[in-house]
C-alpha cells in the first residue's frame, strides 16, 4: 500500500493543466469525498500498528503535494486570465492609433514661439495671480488709471492686494528684476479681464508679449522685428504703425497689417479697408526701466503684445471666440497636427 501511495505522489508531482476543467478533474479524483485520499484515510484503520506511522506520513505527504499542486495551477490560470483581460488577444492585429488634436490656441502659440526663437528670443513665464506692483505700478500705471477699476480687473476676494493678471507684461517685470540687460524674451500666457463675453471678446484670453532691452535700441529695430514676424506668421509684407498710448511704452503704436480685399471675408474682417490691427507696441518707458533697477540712460528697448485668439481667428477663419472654450470635439478635431 505504501508503494501505491508513492505512485500517487509521483502522479501528483508530475501533473499539469492548462485549463480549469482538467484541474477540477484532478482535484475530484484525489480530494473529493469519494476521492482517493478519502479512501486511503478510511483504510488507515486496517493498517497494522507497526506500519501506521509510515502509512500516515505517506498519506499526509500525498495530501500536501496535491493541495500545493492545485493551488499553484489555480494561481497560474488566474494570472493568465488577468493578463488576457489587460492586453486582450495578443495574436490579433494591432489597432491603428488615431492622431490626436492640438488646441488651436496651442498651435498658434507654438508657432509664435518658434518664429521669435529663430531671432534669439527666449520664453519666460510667471504666475497668473499677481500683486499690484508687478501687474500695474512697475509698469507705470497711475494710481487712478481706468485699468485698475473693478470693471476691468478680477481681484482675489480674500486678499484685495492680489489680482488675476490682466496682461503678461507682469512677467516682463519679473524677468527684468531677475536678469540684467541685454534681454530678449517673449512671455506667452493666459490673462483675465472683467469683460462681457461675446463673439469677439472674452474674460479669459491668451497673450504673447515681447521685450528687448539693450544699448542703442531704436524704433526702427522694433519695426523690422515686427515686419519679420508678420511675414513669417501671416505671409504679409506690408505693415503700418499708428500712434497710440500705453502707460508702459513711449512712444506707443498700434500695428496693422495689410490683409487685402480678395474675398468677401476680407471685406468683412477689415471693414472694407484691407487693413487689420494685430498688436500694440512701443519703446519701453524710462520709468519702467527705473522701477526694474535698469539705468534708462544706459539702456533702452522696445516691447510688443498680441492676442493669440485674434491671430487664431484670422488664420483659421473662426468667427466666434467662444468656440475656443466650449470644448466641442467637432470643433477641436479639425486641428490635427503634431506641431
Amino acid at each position: 500500500m505504501i508503494d501505491k501511495i508513492k505512485e500517487f505522489i509521483g502522479e501528483a508531482q508530475s501533473f499539469s493543466a492548462d485549463n480549469k476543467e482538467a484541474l477540477e478533474s484532478f482535484r475530484i479524483k484525489f480530494i473529493s469525498k469519494k476521492g482517493i485520499l478519502n479512501d486511503l484515510f478510511n483504510e488507515f484503520k486496517t493498517v497494522p500498528n507497526d506500519q501506521k506511522k509510515e502509512f500516515g506520513q505517506a498519506i499526509n505527504l500525498l495530501k500536501t503535494t496535491i493541495e500545493d499542486k492545485v493551488k499553484s495551477i489555480q494561481d497560474f490560470l488566474e494570472s493568465k486570465e488577468d493578463s488576457q483581460g489587460i492586453y486582450g488577444d495578443l495574436t490579433r492585429p494591432g489597432s491603428p492609433i488615431s492622431l490626436g488634436s492640438r488646441h488651436p490656441i496651442s498651435l498658434v502659440k507654438n508657432q509664435v514661439i518658434d518664429i521669435f526663437s529663430n531671432i534669439g528670443f527666449n520664453v519666460s513665464e510667471g504666475p497668473e495671480i499677481e500683486d499690484d506692483w508687478h501687474n500695474f505700478t512697475a509698469l507705470n500705471f497711475p494710481e487712478y488709471h481706468p485699468a485698475r477699476d473693478m470693471q476691468d480687473t478680477f481681484f482675489v476676494q480674500t486678499n484685495p492686494e492680489m489680482q488675476l493678471r490682466t496682461h503678461t507684461s507682469s512677467v516682463q517685470v519679473r524677468y527684468m528684476d531677475e536678469f540684467k540687460p541685454p534681454l530678449r524674451t517673449i512671455s506667452p500666457g493666459r490673462v483675465f479681464r472683467n469683460e462681457a463675453i461675446s463673439s469677439r471678446s472674452h474674460c479669459i484670453f491668451h497673450q504673447v508679449e515681447g521685450l528687448y532691452i539693450d544699448k542703442n535700441v531704436s524704433f526702427a529695430d522694433l519695426k523690422q522685428t515686427l515686419l519679420y514676424f508678420t511675414k513669417e506668421m501671416f505671409g504679409k509684407s506690408k505693415i503700418r504703425l499708428r500712434p497710440s498710448y500705453f502707460p508702459f511704452t513711449e512712444p506707443s503704436a498700434e500695428v496693422d497689417i495689410y490683409w487685402g480685399l480678395k474675398t468677401e471675408t476680407d471685406y468683412r474682417i477689415t471693414k472694407g479697408t484691407g487693413w487689420l490691427e494685430i498688436m500694440g507696441c512701443g519703446m519701453v518707458d524710462p520709468n519702467v526701466l527705473k522701477n526694474c533697477n535698469i539705468d534708462p540712460n544706459e539702456y533702452n528697448g522696445f516691447a510688443f503684445g498680441m492676442g493669440i485668439e485674434r491671430m487664431a481667428m484670422l488664420l483659421y477663419q473662426i468667427s466666434d471666440i467662444r468656440m475656443f472654450y466650449e470644448n466641442d470635439v467637432r470643433f477641436l478635431e479639425q486641428f490635427k497636427s503634431s506641431f
